[in-house]
């Protein structure tokens, strides 16, 4: 996804796009679900102050979302700078695939919440297990 995207979604906050923003949102867009360790040591160019405070921002403004894996969590672009997609997380090494949208699973979603009266705005489906290399070592 092109930088003038998120060049715009800052503008409309009367924010402006810095080049440690323009970084992280490259490394956030040309991977998988990051941890903020891994994104910190992906971009050694810019201090870590920065990029918590660059998170928190993107955060608050609905650029990037948390993926809770149990008490931690990965980072990555939220569904309006990506598509829509599920994770599968290895329990033991912490990686952690996309899987592509299932339209069966997304329409089973909608209906569990209408039953219950809710109008789903988000959502996310997290699936954690072993990899096939974790597997294989146990």
């Amino acid at each position: 996804m092109s930088t003038s995207v998120i060049e715009q979604a800052l503008k409309q906050h009367h924010v402006s796009l810095t080049k440690p923003r323009k970084q992280i949102y490259e490394v956030l867009s040309h991977n998988e679900p990051l941890t903020m360790q891994e994104l910190i040591t992906s971009l050694p160019q810019i201090d870590k102050t920065t990029a918590y405070r660059t998170v928190a921002l993107f955060e608050s403004l609905g650029i990037v979302q948390r993926l809770q894996i149990g008490w931690k969590y990965k980072l990555e672009l939220s569904n309006q700078y990506q598509d829509h997609h599920h994770h599968i997380t290895c329990l033991q090494c912490g990686q952690t695939v996309a899987l592509p949208e299932d339209e069966v699973i997304e329409e089973r979603l909608l209906a569990l919440a209408a039953v219950q009266g809710f109008e789903p705005k988000d959502h996310q489906l997290e699936v954690r297990g072993l990899c096939p290399a974790c597997r294989q070592s146990a």
